[in-house]
């Protein structure tokens, strides 16, 4: 980090960002600044209001002045400090530090970017108990400033429960030719085949599942005052509707089950399923997802990526 003279130094200090001291070719830098600086701060979420968070910030300029030797470092970091010791991380308050970065680089930047990195907890209720616990999700929020504009990307991660389709159906195969193999007299007593069911001889097979996660990318409208953190998590899990679970007592572990019974899906269901419920939503200007089941028969994952496709939007790219 470059040391600046201050009006309070006893001493003149060398500024190699502004005189000759050292040699440089020259050239412009897509981006330079700082990453992993580490700040408590505030984001303000569209349903819930302010919520603490403790962030991993990255914050750059672009140089776009080819004689500069380099960007004044400690004044991206300052202003980080000032910015978000007084307000929330909001659109609003995200749009004045990239400002105050390009004000303070005139003449060396044209462009400023900044993201944050952090877990967001949620309290989630169980199933059926009167449970609840803390979930933990991965946010990302991303914003540039340039000439086009504040530009505002968030991006969540949310784990969720997959059953396989076709192991489903080969369970169920086995499941009836034990049903044959034992009851082919043809003479059937409900109370029997009650019995039965309940056996482990008789539901001689289960489908696999698998824990997924769901990772989402979002451009937010221009017109945002916050961010939707809760709600395009809630959109995520109300759509594939096996959102991993908390507290669990065993009412809520059997209604899990139940839950995964009814949502069988590959991997091509869950993006489906996802791209349904964030296509009608104007707040979304363009997205991006990928889903990822974290396979338990194979070594390997299955994945589906798809987007909104938008004309000059995300690419869909892994």
């Amino acid at each position: 980090m470059k040391r600046e003279s201050g009006a309070d130094n006893t001493k003149a200090m060398p500024d190699v960002a502004s005189n000759s001291m050292v040699d440089h070719s020259g050239g412009t830098l897509d981006w330079v600044g700082m990453s992993e600086i580490h700040l408590p701060a505030r984001v303000s979420d569209t349903r819930v209001g302010e919520r603490p968070v403790s962030t991993s910030i990255q914050a750059y300029v672009n140089l776009a002045n080819p004689d500069a030797k380099g960007i004044h470092m400690s004044r991206l970091y300052l202003m980080l400090e000032e910015t978000f010791g007084d307000h929330s991380v909001s659109p609003a308050s995200i749009e004045q530090l990239l400002g105050n970065f390009l004000e303070t680089h005139e003449g060396l930047s044209t462009r400023g970017f900044v993201q944050f990195d952090f877990e967001y907890s949620m309290r989630r209720p169980a199933l059926k108990s009167s449970y609840a616990g803390w979930k933990s999700y991965t946010v990302s929020i991303k914003a540039s400033l340039g000439e086009e504009g504040l530009c505002t990307e968030m991006y969540v991660e949310v784990p969720y429960s997959s059953t396989c389709p076709c192991s489903a159906a080969l369970a169920r195969q086995l499941i009836q030719e034990k049903f044959r193999e034992d009851f082919q007299s043809g003479k059937v007593d409900v109370d029997e085949v009650f019995e039965w069911l309940g056996t482990e001889e008789g539901i001689r097979a289960t489908p696999h599942s698998q824990r997924s996660i769901a990772q989402v990318r979002v451009l937010l409208d221009k017109a945002a005052e916050s961010f939707p953190i809760t709600a395009l998590i809630d959109s995520i899990e109300e759509a594939l509707k096996t959102p991993v679970q908390t507290a669990v007592k065993r009412i809520d572990e059997q209604e899990f089950a139940l839950l995964n019974g009814q949502n069988l899906m590959f991997c091509e269901d869950a993006a489906r399923r996802l791209k349904h419920a964030l296509d009608p939503q104007p707040c979304y200007r363009d997205f991006w997802l990928r889903v990822n089941h974290l396979e338990s028969l194979h070594a390997h994952n299955a994945v589906a990526i798809v987007t909104k496709e938008v004309d000059g939007g995300y690419l869909p790219i892994p």
